[in-house]
Protein backbone atom coordinates (compact mmCIF):
# COMPACT_ATOMS: atom_id res chain seq x y z
CA UNK A 1 0.00 0.00 0.00
CA UNK A 2 1.26 3.46 -0.60
CA UNK A 3 1.62 5.72 2.13
CA UNK A 4 0.31 8.96 0.78
CA UNK A 5 -3.23 8.28 0.67
CA UNK A 6 -5.32 8.86 -2.79
CA UNK A 7 -1.54 8.23 -4.35
CA UNK A 8 -2.37 6.32 -7.42
CA UNK A 9 -5.97 8.58 -7.80
CA UNK A 10 -5.44 10.04 -11.35
CA UNK A 11 -2.07 8.32 -12.20
CA UNK A 12 -1.82 5.88 -14.82
CA UNK A 13 -0.55 2.25 -15.22
CA UNK A 14 -0.42 -0.10 -18.46
CA UNK A 15 -0.18 -3.80 -18.14
CA UNK A 16 0.10 -6.53 -20.51
CA UNK A 17 -1.36 -9.76 -20.31
CA UNK A 18 -4.38 -8.11 -18.75
CA UNK A 19 -7.18 -10.39 -20.19
CA UNK A 20 -6.65 -12.77 -17.63
CA UNK A 21 -4.63 -14.13 -14.45
CA UNK A 22 -1.99 -11.55 -12.75
CA UNK A 23 -2.69 -8.81 -15.33
CA UNK A 24 -6.15 -8.38 -14.68
CA UNK A 25 -5.74 -9.13 -10.83
CA UNK A 26 -3.49 -6.23 -10.91
CA UNK A 27 -5.73 -4.20 -13.00
CA UNK A 28 -8.46 -4.45 -10.45
CA UNK A 29 -6.13 -3.18 -7.55
CA UNK A 30 -5.20 -0.40 -9.19
CA UNK A 31 -8.36 0.64 -10.58
CA UNK A 32 -9.48 0.25 -6.86
CA UNK A 33 -7.23 2.82 -5.72
CA UNK A 34 -8.41 5.07 -8.58
CA UNK A 35 -5.81 4.73 -10.85
CA UNK A 36 -6.37 4.84 -14.70
CA UNK A 37 -5.71 1.35 -16.46
CA UNK A 38 -4.20 0.71 -19.78
CA UNK A 39 -5.46 -3.23 -20.44
CA UNK A 40 -3.41 -4.75 -22.99
CA UNK A 41 -3.62 -8.14 -24.24
CA UNK A 42 -4.16 -10.38 -27.28
CA UNK A 43 -7.06 -11.41 -26.06
CA UNK A 44 -9.18 -9.08 -27.47
CA UNK A 45 -12.99 -10.15 -25.04
CA UNK A 46 -10.89 -10.93 -22.35
CA UNK A 47 -9.39 -7.10 -22.42
CA UNK A 48 -12.58 -5.79 -23.05
CA UNK A 49 -13.94 -7.57 -19.71
CA UNK A 50 -11.00 -6.64 -17.87
CA UNK A 51 -11.45 -3.01 -18.53
CA UNK A 52 -15.48 -3.96 -17.80
CA UNK A 53 -14.30 -4.58 -14.29
CA UNK A 54 -12.37 -1.76 -14.33
CA UNK A 55 -14.58 0.47 -14.88
CA UNK A 56 -17.02 -1.18 -12.36
CA UNK A 57 -14.52 -0.06 -9.55
CA UNK A 58 -14.37 3.33 -10.61
CA UNK A 59 -11.41 3.18 -12.17
CA UNK A 60 -10.73 4.66 -15.96
CA UNK A 61 -9.84 1.85 -18.37
CA UNK A 62 -8.43 1.36 -21.88
CA UNK A 63 -8.52 -1.71 -23.60
CA UNK A 64 -6.27 -2.24 -26.45
CA UNK A 65 -5.82 -5.87 -28.89
CA UNK A 66 -1.90 -5.59 -28.38
CA UNK A 67 0.36 -8.49 -29.62
CA UNK A 68 3.64 -7.55 -27.25
CA UNK A 69 5.57 -9.50 -29.62
CA UNK A 70 5.21 -6.86 -32.54
CA UNK A 71 7.32 -3.70 -31.94
CA UNK A 72 4.95 -1.23 -33.78
CA UNK A 73 1.72 -2.40 -31.85
CA UNK A 74 3.57 -2.16 -28.35
CA UNK A 75 4.75 1.64 -29.93
CA UNK A 76 1.74 2.53 -30.59
CA UNK A 77 -0.23 1.00 -27.05
CA UNK A 78 2.21 3.82 -24.88
CA UNK A 79 1.16 6.47 -27.67
CA UNK A 80 -1.86 5.75 -26.96
CA UNK A 81 -1.54 5.33 -23.59
CA UNK A 82 -0.11 8.76 -23.33
CA UNK A 83 -2.89 10.22 -26.36
CA UNK A 84 -6.11 9.17 -23.61
CA UNK A 85 -4.35 10.05 -19.79
CA UNK A 86 -1.55 12.45 -20.93
CA UNK A 87 0.97 10.56 -18.83
CA UNK A 88 2.06 6.97 -18.43
CA UNK A 89 3.35 6.66 -14.46
CA UNK A 90 4.02 2.80 -14.37
CA UNK A 91 4.23 -0.21 -16.81
CA UNK A 92 3.73 -3.69 -15.12
CA UNK A 93 5.00 -6.13 -18.39
CA UNK A 94 2.78 -9.50 -16.88
CA UNK A 95 2.37 -11.13 -20.03
CA UNK A 96 4.58 -14.10 -20.62
CA UNK A 97 3.99 -17.97 -21.25
CA UNK A 98 5.68 -21.30 -21.69
CA UNK A 99 4.14 -21.63 -24.57
CA UNK A 100 4.23 -25.61 -24.30
CA UNK A 101 6.15 -27.82 -21.73
CA UNK A 102 9.17 -29.68 -23.54
CA UNK A 103 12.17 -31.51 -22.51
CA UNK A 104 15.66 -29.91 -23.47
CA UNK A 105 16.44 -32.23 -26.24
CA UNK A 106 12.95 -31.48 -27.21
CA UNK A 107 13.23 -27.62 -28.00
CA UNK A 108 13.20 -26.84 -31.56
CA UNK A 109 13.54 -23.21 -33.00
CA UNK A 110 10.24 -22.62 -33.17
CA UNK A 111 9.55 -22.63 -29.48
CA UNK A 112 12.64 -21.27 -28.60
CA UNK A 113 11.76 -18.36 -30.67
CA UNK A 114 8.47 -17.76 -29.78
CA UNK A 115 9.14 -18.57 -25.60
CA UNK A 116 11.96 -15.63 -26.38
CA UNK A 117 9.65 -13.18 -28.36
CA UNK A 118 7.29 -13.27 -25.83
CA UNK A 119 9.09 -12.99 -22.42
CA UNK A 120 12.10 -11.15 -23.33
CA UNK A 121 11.47 -9.08 -26.25
CA UNK A 122 7.58 -8.28 -25.31
CA UNK A 123 9.30 -6.95 -22.11
CA UNK A 124 12.10 -4.93 -23.84
CA UNK A 125 9.72 -3.61 -26.60
CA UNK A 126 7.68 -2.36 -23.55
CA UNK A 127 10.11 -1.15 -21.82
CA UNK A 128 11.88 0.34 -24.49
CA UNK A 129 8.37 2.57 -25.81
CA UNK A 130 7.44 4.36 -22.21
CA UNK A 131 11.12 4.93 -21.18
CA UNK A 132 11.85 8.23 -23.31
CA UNK A 133 8.39 9.16 -22.00
CA UNK A 134 9.21 8.67 -18.62
CA UNK A 135 13.20 10.09 -18.83
CA UNK A 136 10.88 13.35 -19.68
CA UNK A 137 8.77 13.74 -16.98
CA UNK A 138 11.91 11.89 -14.60
CA UNK A 139 9.79 9.83 -12.93
CA UNK A 140 8.33 6.01 -13.77
CA UNK A 141 8.45 2.42 -12.33
CA UNK A 142 8.64 -0.58 -14.36
CA UNK A 143 7.82 -3.92 -13.19
CA UNK A 144 8.46 -7.06 -14.94
CA UNK A 145 7.74 -10.86 -14.15
CA UNK A 146 10.12 -13.05 -14.22
CA UNK A 147 9.92 -16.41 -12.15
CA UNK A 148 11.00 -18.74 -9.63
CA UNK A 149 12.19 -20.88 -12.69
CA UNK A 150 15.31 -18.94 -13.00
CA UNK A 151 16.56 -20.13 -10.12
CA UNK A 152 15.47 -24.08 -11.09
CA UNK A 153 16.56 -24.03 -14.45
CA UNK A 154 13.71 -25.99 -15.38
CA UNK A 155 14.91 -28.90 -16.17
CA UNK A 156 12.72 -31.66 -17.61
CA UNK A 157 9.58 -29.29 -18.75
CA UNK A 158 10.73 -25.72 -19.37
CA UNK A 159 14.36 -24.78 -19.23
CA UNK A 160 13.69 -22.98 -22.50
CA UNK A 161 11.14 -20.58 -20.38
CA UNK A 162 13.53 -20.32 -17.67
CA UNK A 163 16.41 -19.28 -19.51
CA UNK A 164 13.72 -16.30 -21.13
CA UNK A 165 13.10 -15.36 -17.58
CA UNK A 166 16.33 -15.31 -16.25
CA UNK A 167 17.27 -12.86 -19.37
CA UNK A 168 13.48 -11.02 -18.39
CA UNK A 169 15.61 -10.39 -14.29
CA UNK A 170 18.95 -9.10 -15.84
CA UNK A 171 17.40 -6.95 -17.94
CA UNK A 172 15.16 -5.31 -15.47
CA UNK A 173 18.29 -5.37 -13.12
CA UNK A 174 20.25 -3.27 -16.00
CA UNK A 175 17.29 -0.91 -17.02
CA UNK A 176 17.53 -0.14 -13.54
CA UNK A 177 20.56 0.55 -12.68
CA UNK A 178 21.38 2.24 -15.59
CA UNK A 179 18.39 4.85 -15.19
CA UNK A 180 18.43 4.85 -11.32
CA UNK A 181 19.50 8.54 -11.32
CA UNK A 182 17.16 10.02 -13.61
CA UNK A 183 13.75 8.82 -11.79
CA UNK A 184 12.97 5.62 -12.90
CA UNK A 185 13.16 2.40 -11.02
CA UNK A 186 12.75 -1.11 -12.52
CA UNK A 187 11.86 -4.21 -10.63
CA UNK A 188 10.94 -7.79 -11.09
CA UNK A 189 8.94 -10.20 -9.71
CA UNK A 190 9.30 -14.45 -9.54
CA UNK A 191 6.57 -15.93 -8.65
CA UNK A 192 6.28 -19.62 -7.61
CA UNK A 193 3.49 -21.45 -8.59
CA UNK A 194 0.27 -19.21 -9.36
CA UNK A 195 -3.66 -20.10 -9.74
CA UNK A 196 -3.77 -18.83 -13.34
CA UNK A 197 -4.46 -20.02 -16.76
CA UNK A 198 -0.59 -20.31 -18.04
CA UNK A 199 -0.62 -23.86 -16.75
CA UNK A 200 -3.15 -24.96 -18.81
CA UNK A 201 -2.08 -22.90 -22.04
CA UNK A 202 1.27 -24.56 -21.43
CA UNK A 203 -0.49 -27.91 -21.27
CA UNK A 204 1.30 -28.98 -17.58
CA UNK A 205 0.27 -32.66 -16.44
CA UNK A 206 -1.71 -33.09 -13.07
CA UNK A 207 1.68 -35.07 -12.25
CA UNK A 208 3.57 -31.96 -12.74
CA UNK A 209 1.15 -29.56 -11.39
CA UNK A 210 1.71 -31.94 -8.15
CA UNK A 211 5.25 -31.64 -7.88
CA UNK A 212 5.16 -28.29 -8.31
CA UNK A 213 2.35 -28.05 -5.14
CA UNK A 214 4.57 -30.68 -2.84
CA UNK A 215 7.41 -28.19 -2.94
CA UNK A 216 5.50 -25.55 -1.67
CA UNK A 217 5.31 -25.37 2.21
CA UNK A 218 2.30 -23.67 2.27
CA UNK A 219 0.56 -26.33 0.55
CA UNK A 220 -1.37 -24.29 -2.22
CA UNK A 221 -0.39 -21.52 -5.13
CA UNK A 222 -0.32 -18.35 -4.84
CA UNK A 223 -3.61 -16.17 -6.03
CA UNK A 224 -2.95 -13.69 -8.88
CA UNK A 225 -4.32 -11.07 -6.70
CA UNK A 226 -1.19 -11.82 -4.18
CA UNK A 227 1.16 -10.95 -6.85
CA UNK A 228 -0.82 -7.60 -7.69
CA UNK A 229 -0.96 -6.56 -4.36
CA UNK A 230 2.52 -6.95 -4.31
CA UNK A 231 2.99 -4.96 -7.83
CA UNK A 232 0.87 -2.00 -6.46
CA UNK A 233 3.24 -1.96 -3.10
CA UNK A 234 6.74 -1.63 -5.52
CA UNK A 235 5.20 1.50 -7.76
CA UNK A 236 4.02 3.12 -4.45
CA UNK A 237 5.61 5.50 -2.89
CA UNK A 238 6.29 3.21 0.40
CA UNK A 239 8.60 1.57 -2.16
CA UNK A 240 11.00 4.69 -3.43
CA UNK A 241 14.43 3.29 -2.48
CA UNK A 242 13.79 -0.46 -4.13
CA UNK A 243 14.91 -1.03 -7.51
CA UNK A 244 17.08 -3.73 -9.30
CA UNK A 245 15.80 -6.50 -7.23
CA UNK A 246 13.94 -9.51 -8.12
CA UNK A 247 11.05 -10.45 -5.69
CA UNK A 248 10.58 -14.03 -4.99
CA UNK A 249 6.87 -15.05 -3.84
CA UNK A 250 6.67 -18.44 -3.54
CA UNK A 251 4.66 -19.87 -0.55
CA UNK A 252 8.58 -21.02 1.08
CA UNK A 253 9.16 -23.23 -2.34
CA UNK A 254 9.95 -23.20 -6.10
CA UNK A 255 13.50 -23.79 -5.23
CA UNK A 256 13.58 -27.04 -6.39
Amino acid sequence: MPKTPDYFAGKTVIITGAASGIGRATANIFAREGANVVCADLNEAGVKETASQVNAKGGQALALRIDVTKRPQVDDLVERAIDAFGTVHFLFNSAGAAIRRAKFLEIDDALIDKTFDLNVKGTLYGMQAVLPHMLANKFGVIVNVGSMAHRRGGPGSSIHYAASKGAVVTMTMGVAREFAAQGIRALSISPGPVKTPFQDAAETSPELAQKFLDDVPMRRFGEPEEIGELVLFMCSDACRFMTADTVYVNGGGGWR
